[in-house]
């Protein structure tokens, strides 16, 4: 029964996720990681109605180990060989250990919401991002989506806390072209949690139509007009001050606004999830996410949520 179960959940991610048939018969290794990983985090998230009404929940690094084995018998059976190298095996148990030490150090904490596309659009439509507060809120939320950027990245604890050496200025903030002439922005950490010593990581953000980060950001600078050593994510108060975003009063602006449109409440990492969870539903390569997020591994993927 273990065995019919993981095949069937297999098909499942794979509807879920509009993977081709083609591609389910040989698998690959990528899919197979993204499938054991996903599988074993939340897919209690995926609604009822794409699971032939089979509720699903989050299932144990043992059992996951079954549901391969049950891929890998379905491609001999169907005269295909082995799915997984043994090296590939060795590195989905490498992602699973990591995996598993996460779930027994967070199974009292329920998982964080993502925020999601339709979130972002409601925000703007609730948003005045032509004053200050609203400005700074727009280009926080795209840039922390689009970047899959974590919350100390955008904002800080309190108004004293502010420090360009750790936090983003308006100086690390570059606007550019590629080499196919379409304009990309760059924000380089001052610090950053998973950066070498010594080294700078840096977050390239892309046109995204009426949720782009871009235009959000060229909004903010024209709204709130700062030195180069101001808080990139910053406002003005009624005095004209320069001020820092801060954490708990932003997220609570937000939530204030989500709940009224019929959410539940967000968190500081709901966008880096969110962002996260987006690229991989639209096919991007997990490997990519990782390091577009910049994640030392692809455990990551305990984080992700089901679009």
């Amino acid at each position: 029964s273990g065995y019919g179960s993981g095949l069937h959940k297999f098909h499942i991610f794979c509807n879920v996720f509009s993977i081709a048939e083609k591609d389910r018969l040989p698998t690959s290794f990528s899919l197979l990681h993204s499938f054991t990983l996903w599988v074993t985090a939340d897919p209690d998230h995926i609604s009822i109605e794409t699971t032939d009404g089979i509720p699903l929940e989050p299932i144990s690094i043992a059992a996951v180990k079954k549901y391969l084995s049950a891929v890998r018998a379905w491609h001999i059976a169907q005269g295909w060989p082995p799915p997984l190298s043994n090296e590939n095996q060795d590195r989905i148990n490498w992602s699973l250990r990591g995996l598993e030490n996460l779930q027994a150090g967070h199974r009292s904490c329920p998982p964080r919401p993502p925020i999601v596309p339709r979130m972002l659009s409601a925000l703007k439509l609730s948003l005045h991002i032509d004053q200050p507060y609203g400005a700074c809120i727009w280009a926080m939320s795209t840039c922390a989506f689009w970047g899959m950027m974590r919350s100390a990245e955008v904002s800080v604890k309190s108004q004293k806390d502010f420090n360009g050496s750790r936090h983003l200025k308006r100086s690390d903030a570059h606007f550019g072209k590629d080499l196919d002439g379409k304009l990309y922005a760059r924000l380089d950490l001052p610090s950053a949690k998973t950066a070498k010593p010594g080294k700078k990581q840096s977050i390239f953000l892309t046109e995204q139509g009426e949720l782009s980060p871009l235009a959000a950001l060229q909004n903010l600078f024209t709204v709130v007009p700062a030195r180069a050593s101001d808080p990139l994510f910053s406002w003005t108060d009624t005095k004209g001050n320069i001020r820092p975003l801060v954490k708990q009063t932003a997220i609570k602006f937000i939530n204030d606004i989500l709940t009224g449109w019929g959410w539940g409440t967000s968190f500081g990492h709901s966008f880096r999830i969110g962002g996260a969870s987006y690229y991989l539903a639209q096919k991007v390569d997990p490997e990519i996410i990782r390091i577009a997020g910049r994640w030392r591994s692809l455990a990551y993927e305990t984080y992700i949520r089901a679009f």
